[in-house]
């Protein structure tokens, strides 16, 4: 398998065949706009209310983030995870004649409403063209989820296995899926990101140590680093917190657009 990291949750994934664009979020820097602006959640402090989002630019263009993607997977329709319209609707940019895969039938209706023409509800067993899809349980916030949010595991006979935990804290969901399928490569959302009444959202540097202990002979990706304002790890800290604890020769923490064979 080839995993690309584009930008923030987004990866580009050649899979037994197969590409798959996950949580296509293209928007140019800063169009977003800031926390303040958009009025939704409640952060902690100034400097993460008024950061605009998203905090980079697409590593390259959108066409060749697009270019000979056969299917989109969007784990949760949250902004940062696919492009969202003032009128709600969603990934303006991309080609609504892909097939895409989402987590609950509240997401394929969105995604429907935007015009998309083939869109399936991941399940126990979804399938594309020989790809397994398994949708995995997550838990987005420590007090209370920021959403509904899922994982997928990726199948198939001459691939390992793929688990993208999604936007999740550890929880026992994930210590089951680990444990369910024994993954040869995982994909944690680690930059730790948080808001004031859900608190912290995905996952940080002790809970990604607990994920490769459970997984000891798994490869495993830290994504997610360094796009949105209410991060509180930076590529730049995880790498010194995984040296304090000296371990991070453990983890693979791509820079953006770059790929990794596997």
């Amino acid at each position: 398998m080839r995993i690309q990291q584009i930008r923030n949750a987004t990866l580009r994934i050649s899979y037994a065949g197969q590409t798959f664009l996950v949580d296509p979020w293209l928007a140019p820097k800063g169009s977003m706009g800031t926390f303040r602006q958009i009025g939704l959640f409640k952060v902690f402090s100034d400097a993460e209310a008024d950061a605009p989002m998203p905090a980079t630019e697409l590593p390259m263009s959108v066409e060749e983030t697009l270019k000979g993607v056969d299917a989109y997977v969007v784990t949760h329709v949250h902004p940062d995870h696919v492009d969202i319209a003032p009128d709600g609707t969603v990934g303006a940019l991309l080609d609504k004649s892909v097939p895409a895969f989402v987590q609950s039938d509240e997401d394929k209706a969105v995604l429907e409403r935007s015009g998309f023409t083939f869109v399936s509800v991941l399940s126990d067993d979804s399938s594309f063209k020989g790809v397994r899809l398994v949708k995995t349980p997550g838990r987005h916030g420590v007090i209370h989820p920021c959403g509904p949010s899922c994982g997928v595991v990726f199948q198939n006979p001459d691939e390992k296995t793929l688990y993208l935990a999604g936007d999740t804290i550890w929880f026992s969901g994930v210590e089951e899926t680990l444990e369910r399928f024994k993954p040869d490569v995982i994909v944690l959302n680690s930059c730790a990101a948080h808001l004031v009444h859900e608190g912290r959202l995905i996952m940080d540097d002790e809970e990604a140590c607990r994920v490769k202990n459970t997984c000891p002979d798994a490869t495993v990706i830290l994504s997610h680093m360094d796009v949105v304002a209410h991060a509180t790890i930076t590529r730049a800290r995880m790498r010194r917190l995984m040296e304090l604890r000296g371990v991070m020769d453990d983890f693979i923490m791509p820079e953006d657009g770059e790929t990794l064979e596997l």
